[in-house]
């Protein structure tokens, strides 16, 4: 609506963002985002959510963007206070081993954490008496799952602490929960009869055949006993039943999967985690302290619990008490942005001139570090200094002052990133050894020589205890500098030579201070030299002349420097320490050669060089600050913008937009498709779908919203088989191009997303067959078909609208027929909530 300007955005006033933190949602959170951005200053927003830490960073970005005040109200406590508890029971006799772990004020408790750690412990040593050491199967394992949960479920039946949400992180794991319950009832007869009553008008608008599905029937069981299932693979007229007797407090149990706490609003009074681990698509792993809040805030119902109830069952074994202090106090996850770029929003955004895409990527949440303000207020500031300042003399001699400079600075930049390659080597780090001659320059000293004494074990941040040279009278730690270099900016290697007497001073220095690593080495005695020095440190031995062994140190280092005060010969990184990295060959070569660039200057000989040479030092210095603020609040620094330009050039190579950017046909057509957009447009341009009957197209259609895998290998006609093949091909040639593009994504990964695992199930629904029989068919769990056929109708629908832009009737009318054919029975069935 808001890419299409459609009429109905004019008369809307409020949008309500519920479940805000969805925005973290890698697949659909950049959707909320377009939304943020797109909505235009009429309208008021308000988002709500349980579970944002960063609610003030997170406002200030929806403020800036829409230019708006933005009030953050948050209640820190909640209306009903929970209790979390440890439950270790697993039959009558320890049926009532619940432990409190965290009490309503937040208090942790370690006494109920031992407390279970005791008496799980007690129980497994009598149990591995009494059974000697057999391995436990998969079976006893079933039947020990089904013992907790009798034994839990009776002991809360009792205190009456129904209705219960048991939050399992798999859907067979919740089929197979409630199944093992089936010695347990739960309801009166009188409750039997309304959950029968309302089950039977409910499932009355279904046909005959449907209402005797497998899993309706199963339900109807479970259900009469108080008991039910909640999860993606349950048809959705079921989910609606579950969900009205579970908020009528007629369903006491209900196994559910943790979408349950996403956007239901049916609190209960107890929740129960089966576990603390979930696998969340790459791997198992804890709850996250967000998940886990979002879950076990569904207990505790407002006006009729003092208090909810939250346990956590310890089957195996009592949870680690970290993973537990951490699950139920840390903070919740960061709101972070999942901004991408999509095929679609680049070309509604070039078709819709009022934005430009480069206007998105900026407003994301991703750019929210970006603090423009703060820099345009800095470039002012900087542009106006750089104004006042007095014009540069580069007449006569100073005409290549200019160069000068920037010689000497890339000569600066590249000797650090040099000397940071050699420090980092291994070999660099050998040469560094007790006894080794070093040129040291930092605040106090100016290519000043010394030599290692000891060398810190630790790699991270290793320290060289170093004796230096200094003047006499300057050896204390952060003392000014040595005689001052005239130009200390200058590039030299002038050794320091002390002007009055010579002294010394033993320094811990960092791998940073060392500015050359000399060829020489000298014989010293370490301990004798830094204990004497230290010695020396002590008020009442200050005045004690320095021992024999620093004395002849010091007196071998000013021979060195008055021998050779241009400069004592270095390790060269690549003849001597080995390096023969492209890097260092490369950066050592370059040296060189601005070394000897530099004797050509004339502009040193002039007798206003140094100031003048300051003063360009000082205009540079601001005019590299305002380069960088002006990239900053550039588009160039947006982090997206690379891969702007790479679907750009996708667009372009498949005929989408032209070389100005101009939405072609084919882009129009895909700028009307929601998902896998270049895909479906390629197919309809090829004609893919002409030769196909409705229902085919339909079936082939499925491969763009099924995305599980299944092992059932699907019987289909030879006619689509080819489709099949074709649109693997056109996908592959899609992923190939991408990547050529330099698009992240491998062309396996491109076209491994399209599954044809239902491809027979939808051929078989749209010619009419049962539901009950295509269930029969896959493997694949009746609510995952039932959601998998109603997606598909959107796809039918966008197709439909894309027949229409290029004019071809034949294809519209098809996609009709096709929708026609899916839309019947308990697949599309009007809601409970709406009827």
């Amino acid at each position: 609506m808001l890419y299409n300007g459609s009429e109905v955005i004019r008369d809307l006033e409020w949008v309500i963002f519920d479940e805000v933190h969805y925005i973290n949602d890698a697949e659909r959170g950049v959707v909320w985002e377009e939304v943020l951005i797109m909505l235009p200053d009429h309208v008021s927003i308000i988002l709500l959510s349980a579970t944002v830490p960063n609610a003030v960073e997170f406002s200030e970005w929806i403020g800036r963007i829409k230019k708006k005040p933005i009030y953050v109200i948050s209640t820190v406590k909640r209306p009903v206070p929970l209790e979390h508890h440890l439950y270790t029971g697993n039959s009558t006799k320890t049926q009532k081993e619940l432990f409190l772990l965290l009490d309503p004020v937040g208090n942790f408790l370690t006494k109920g954490y031992y407390a279970a750690v005791d008496a799980k412990k007690e129980r497994t040593s009598k149990h591995a008496q009494s059974f000697g050491a057999k391995g436990s199967s998969h079976s006893t394992t079933a039947s020990q799952d089904r013992a907790v949960w009798l034994s839990l479920l009776h002991f809360l039946s009792d205190r009456q602490q129904t209705p219960v949400v048991a939050f399992t992180f798999s859907r067979s794991r919740c089929d197979d929960n409630a199944r093992s319950l089936s010695s347990m009832d739960l309801t009166s007869s009188q409750e039997k009869s309304d959950i029968h009553s309302f089950f039977q008008k409910s499932l009355s608008r279904l046909r005959g055949g449907d209402r005797q599905l497998p899993q309706i029937l199963l339900m109807r069981d479970l259900l009469k006993r108080g008991i039910a299932v909640h999860h993606s693979g349950i048809l959705p007229i079921l989910k609606e039943v579950i969900e009205m007797l579970f908020s009528r407090g007629l369903v006491k149990v209900l196994f559910a999967t943790e979408t349950f706490a996403m956007g239901v609003n049916m609190p209960a009074r107890t929740v129960v985690f089966d576990s603390i681990r979930k696998h969340d698509g790459t791997g198992f792993r804890n709850l996250l302290p967000g998940e886990y809040i979002q879950m076990a805030g569904r207990a505790g119902r407002r006006g009729l619990d003092a208090t909810g109830t939250v346990i956590i069952l310890c089957k195996s074994g009592v949870h680690d008490m970290g993973d537990l202090h951490v699950m139920m106090l840390g903070k919740p996850t960061v709101l972070q942005s999942q901004f991408r770029l999509t095929y679609t929003m680049i070309l509604n955004l070039l078709r819709v001139e009022a934005l430009q895409v480069t206007d998105m990527m900026r407003r994301s949440f991703s750019e929210n570090h970006r603090d423009t303000q703060t820099h345009e207020k800095r470039i002012v500031q900087l542009k106006q200094m750089l104004a006042s300042l007095p014009p540069l003399d580069t007449d006569g001699q100073l005409g290549d002052l200019l160069p000068y400079y920037h010689t000497l600075t890339e000569l600066r930049v590249t000797t650090q990133a040099l000397q940071r390659a050699v420090l980092e080597s291994v070999s660099g780090l050998k040469a560094l050894s007790v006894g080794r001659v070093v040129v040291v320059s930092n605040d106090q000293h100016c290519n000043a020589l010394g030599v290692i004494l000891q060398v810190s074990s630790d790699s991270v941040n290793r320290t060289l205890t170093t004796l230096i040279l200094c003047e006499k009278g300057k050896e204390a730690l952060g003392a000014e500098s040595q005689k001052p270099h005239p130009l200390p900016h200058l590039y030299s290697t002038t050794l320091f030579i002390p002007e009055g007497p010579c002294s010394h001073t033993v320094q811990k220095l960092k791998l940073q201070d060392v500015s050359g690593i000399t060829t020489k080495t000298q014989k010293v005695i370490p301990e004798r030299i830094i204990d004497n020095y230290n010695k020396r440190q002590q008020p009442r031995f200050r005045l004690d002349p320095p021992g024999q062994a620093i004395s002849t140190a010091t007196q071998e280092l000013l021979r060195l420097a008055e021998a050779s005060p241009g400069g004592v010969p270095t390790l060269d990184p690549v003849n001597d320490l080995q390096l023969k990295g492209v890097d260092v060959v490369e950066a050592s070569l370059r040296v060189r050669a601005l070394q000897d660039v530099l004797k050509e200057f004339n502009c040193v000989h002039c007798p206003t060089f140094s100031e003048q040479f300051l003063r360009v030092q000082e205009r540079m210095t601001l005019q590299d600050e305002l380069d960088k603020l002006l990239f900053l609040v550039s588009d160039q620094s947006l982090s997206l913008l690379p891969e702007y330009h790479q679907r750009v050039k996708v667009l372009q190579a498949l005929g989408y937009v032209d070389k100005s950017g101009a939405v072609q046909l084919k882009g129009r057509v895909a700028s009307q498709i929601s998902s896998h957009e270049l895909l479906l447009t390629e197919l309809l341009f090829e004609n893919t779908l002409s030769p196909l009957a409705p229902e085919e197209s339909a079936a082939l259609l499925s491969c763009l919203v099924f995305t599980q895998n299944t092992q059932t290998c699907p019987h289909i006609t030879s006619t689509l088989q080819e489709s099949i093949d074709r649109v693997l091909c056109v996908a592959q040639r899609i992923g190939d191009l991408q990547r050529d593009c330099g698009i992240a994504q491998t062309a396996e990964d491109f076209v491994a997303q399209f599954k044809f695992g239902l491809t027979e199930v939808v051929y078989c629904w749209a010619r009419g067959m049962p539901f009950s029989d295509i269930a029969q068919l896959t493997d694949v769990q009746e609510g995952t078909v039932v959601r998998c056929i109603q997606r598909l109708d959107e796809v039918l629908r966008e197709v439909r609208q894309a027949a229409r832009i290029i004019g071809d009737s034949v294809l519209g009318s098809k996609m009709e027929r096709a929708s026609l054919s899916i839309r019947r029975d308990i697949v599309f069935t009007a809601s409970l909530y709406t009827h």
